[in-house]
């Protein structure tokens, strides 16, 4: 009999059956626990710290946001969360079968992006013929260039939770329109 050593052993300790985490590692883009979530601007949570965040408009200044949590909490129909003189962002959040209301923006192009809920966006060059017309859910993002007319309405059961961009702004600093109505009356001064 011959002895072989080590030579032909695998240099690597393997293990079988061992439950592998395919999620995300540690050390890789995680949040760590312990950041703070203020900016030297002042913090954007809310005053109790109960990791909602306090819907305010913060433009001018440096801001960061997680989005899609601040569309969800979002309840009122408009609230602008940050205005500078070349942008501005809204949440918006219309109420089932309420629609934001056939409007153009002549010199402004506007972003939206759905983060809860579901509807129907119709787009066209004339007010009678919005001959575009697409179903909307989360995740879903639309495009409206200047000088079209628009409307999206809510086809779901739930809230429909959206956030808009708007190139140049389009409302005040600080917009808070609480419903519809409050908006178009806003809108008429």
């Amino acid at each position: 009999m011959y002895y072989i050593s080590n030579m032909y052993q695998y240099p690597y300790t393997y293990y079988v059956n061992v439950p592998v985490n395919y999620g995300r590692q540690p050390g890789y883009w995680g949040i760590p626990a312990e950041v703070d979530y203020t900016n030297r601007f002042g913090s954007f949570r809310s005053p109790n710290d109960d990791a909602r965040i306090l819907l305010k408009d913060y433009g001018p200044q440096p801001f960061v946001v997680n989005i899609n949590e601040a569309a969800k909490q979002n309840n009122t129909y408009r609230t602008a969360l940050w205005t500078g003189p070349h942008l501005q962002v809204t949440l918006m959040s219309l109420r089932a079968g309420e629609d934001i209301g056939l409007e153009i923006h002549p010199h402004v192009d506007q972003f939206l992006r759905v983060e809860q809920g579901r509807g129907i966006v119709q787009m066209g060059k004339s007010k009678n013929k919005l001959n575009f017309k697409r179903n909307i859910y989360d995740d879903f993002a639309i495009m409206i260039p200047a000088g079209t007319w628009h409307n999206v309405m809510n086809t779901g059961n739930t809230p429909l939770k959206l956030y808009s961009i708007y190139a140049p702004p389009n409302h005040p600093f600080g917009t808070v329109h609480v419903t519809k109505a409050e908006a178009l009356a806003g809108e008429e001064h």
